[in-house]
């Protein structure tokens, strides 16, 4: 009901002053958080992202599964290993015919190299360890590649992140590229740009992927809800990342 309610305020009432449209000058919603909020995530003493990262640090090194190996038996000392990894995902991965995402990609090698079961989307390990790999890319420009490989996908995100949709009969361009900087029942509106996932959301007082974060926004859409991991929603992902090819990698960023 709280997402109806702000959506039915999004549609009768005018928009508070801000920005018309999404610029050239692309804004990390790090931008449209409050000093203090920007302060908790720049100091990694005073993010809580940084637990998670702690905690997939620890787990790279674990041995798991039937071959008793680790993350780190292959790819070795993460720092090196992992650096630009997560700036250039979702990605088509040589023996696949369509994008995995990072947490798609761990489980991939949990269960064709370590021989474990995979881990669940937004459970507490997977978040982990893709906050882990996340921070290796902290301070890089985001790269994903629109060529011949990616393009039909991209387009397939761009498509549904343009479409309007569900009982509210809005879309994602509606809110992130023609009102950011808006106010919405007093939340500011960002452009929607995925630069710091996964990321501790002080409304969640947890990490939580992008899938999560997408299916919110769906759900108060009032539309159907893809299941996490669903193909729609890591083209919708890819997009995404496309869309903000360029501007750096901020994992694990704090939003509110």
């Amino acid at each position: 009901m709280r997402f109806l309610a702000l959506f039915i305020i999004f549609l009768l009432f005018p928009w508070e002053s801000g920005f018309s449209q999404i610029s050239n000058a692309r804004r990390s919603g790090y931008d449209f958080m409050s000093r203090e909020t920007r302060a908790m995530q720049d100091d990694d003493g005073a993010n809580p992202g940084t637990l998670g990262v702690l905690d997939g640090e620890a787990l790279w090194k674990k041995k798991e599964g039937a071959a008793e190996k680790a993350c780190a038996d292959c790819h070795g000392d993460a720092t090196k290993s992992m650096k630009g990894v997560a700036a250039r995902y979702p990605a088509v991965a040589p023996d696949k015919k369509s994008p995995v995402n990072i947490e798609q990609r761990i489980n991939a090698c949990r269960v064709d190299h370590q021989r474990a079961e995979p881990l669940p989307y937004e459970s507490r390990d997977l978040l982990a360890l893709t906050a882990y790999v996340g921070q290796q890319s902290r301070g890089m420009p985001i790269t994903i590649s629109g060529n011949d490989q990616t393009k039909r996908f991209v387009e397939a995100g761009r498509e549904a992140f343009m479409r309007r949709q569900g009982q509210i009969n809005l879309s994602c361009k509606q809110c992130h590229d023609d009102n950011p900087g808006k106010h919405l029942a007093g939340s500011v509106i960002p452009q929607a740009h995925p630069t710091g996932y996964p990321i501790y959301r002080l409304e969640w007082q947890s990490l939580g992927s992008l899938q999560r974060r997408l299916r919110n926004c769906l759900s108060g859409m009032r539309t159907e809800v893809p299941e996490l991991g669903s193909p729609e929603l890591v083209e919708l992902e890819l997009y995404l990342m496309w869309r903000a090819r360029g501007m750096k990698v901020e994992t694990p960023a704090v939003r509110p």
